[in-house]
C-alpha cells in the first residue's frame, strides 16, 4: 500500500479491506459513501468485476461493511450502493448494526444496450444508514429542490386557517433523477462506472459539515473526494487500481506527476456489449 496526502485529503493505493484496517482509526469518520464493484463482470482497467459465485461476493462485502461501521462515528452516516440483485443482502445485514433511514433510487436514462427478455434496470439503489437515529447530520436546507405544486402550479392549501400557496421548495424524496456521466461531459474520466458530481453533492451537503471527514473505500475517479474538497470537507479515498490513483492525484491537486509521468486528463469512451463468443460483458474501447 502507498499513501498520498495534502493538508486536507488522503489517497491510499491498496486493497480497501487492508487500508481500512491499517490507515483509518475506528470511530473517526463522519460520512462514508461506498460504491463497490457489483460482481456483474465489468472491466476496471483489466481487473474483472467477477467473483466465483454470489456467496463469495457477499462474504467479501460483509467484511468491508463491518469495517466501515467500525470507522464511522457514533453520529455518522453511511451511504452504500450495489447492484439491484445484491441490495437485499446488504439491507438485511446492515439492519443488525445500523438504522436504515431511506432506500434511495438513483434513476437515469440509458441509450446503451438494454435487455430483450426481461425488464432492464434503469436505476441503482442506495441505502442511507446511521448509527444513532436521534443524533446524525442532515442539512435539509442545503439540498432543497423545486416543489412543482407550489413553484409552478401555485396550488392553494385550503386546509390551513389562512389559505396559503404550497411551498416552492422541498427536501428531495427518495427517487433521484440524475443523468449518468457520459463521454465528453466536462466531468468525464476514464472509468466505466463513474458517478456524477450532482449525486455526491447532494449526499455530502446533506450528511456532513465543513471540516468533517468523508471516506470512500472504492474511490474510482475520486469524485467523492473531489466534491468533498470543493465543499470544504476532508477526504479519505481508497483505490486498488494504480491508473485510477493517478486520476485522484490530479483531480485533488495532490501532485502533478506520478513516477515521472505528467498527469493529464485523457478521453476514451466505454461501451458494454455481449461478447458473441464468451456470452459475457466485454469492454470495448474506441
Amino acid at each position: 500500500m502507498e499513501k498520498f496526502e495534502n493538508n486536507r485529503d488522503v489517497i491510499i493505493l491498496g486493497d480497501s479491506i487492508e487500508a481500512l484496517r491499517e490507515y483509518v482509526p475506528d470511530d473517526s469518520v463522519d460520512l462514508i459513501f461506498a460504491d463497490p464493484p457489483y460482481n456483474i463482470g465489468k472491466n476496471f482497467n483489466g481487473r474483472i468485476d467477477r467473483w466465483e459465485n454470489t456467496e463469495a461476493y457477499i462474504a467479501w462485502c460483509y467484511q468491508w461493511l463491518d469495517l466501515c461501521i467500525k470507522k464511522l462515528k457514533h453520529n455518522g452516516s453511511f451511504y452504500v450502493m450495489t447492484a439491484t440483485q445484491n441490495m437485499p443482502f446488504f439491507d438485511i445485514y446492515l439492519r443488525k448494526n445500523l438504522h436504515i433511514l431511506s432506500r434511495i433510487v438513483w434513476s437515469y436514462d440509458s441509450s446503451g444496450v438494454q435487455a430483450r427478455k426481461y425488464y432492464g434496470s434503469l436505476y441503482e439503489p442506495i441505502l442511507f444508514c446511521v448509527k444513532d437515529r436521534k443524533d446524525y447530520t442532515f442539512n435539509a436546507k442545503d439540498i432543497l429542490v423545486e416543489a412543482k405544486t407550489g413553484a409552478k402550479r401555485k396550488l392553494i392549501d385550503y386546509r390551513k386557517s389562512i389559505p396559503t400557496v404550497y411551498n416552492s421548495q422541498k427536501v428531495p424524496g427518495n427517487v433521484w433523477y440524475i443523468p449518468r456521466v457520459r463521454y465528453r461531459m466536462a466531468e468525464y474520466e476514464n472509468h466505466p462506472t463513474q458517478k456524477p458530481t450532482r449525486l455526491l453533492e447532494r449526499i455530502i451537503k446533506a450528511s456532513s459539515n465543513p471540516g468533517d471527514i468523508v471516506l470512500d473505500p472504492f474511490s474510482g475517479t475520486f469524485t467523492t473526494s473531489f466534491v468533498a474538497q470543493s465543499l470544504m470537507r476532508k477526504s479519505i479515498g481508497i483505490e486498488i487500481e494504480e491508473e485510477y490513483i493517478k486520476i485522484g492525484l490530479r483531480r485533488l491537486g495532490i501532485q502533478g506527476k506520478y513516477n515521472g509521468e505528467v498527469l493529464r486528463r485523457e478521453l476514451r469512451s466505454y461501451e458494454y456489449q455481449e461478447s458473441p463468443n464468451q456470452k459475457q460483458l466485454a469492454l470495448l474501447e474506441r
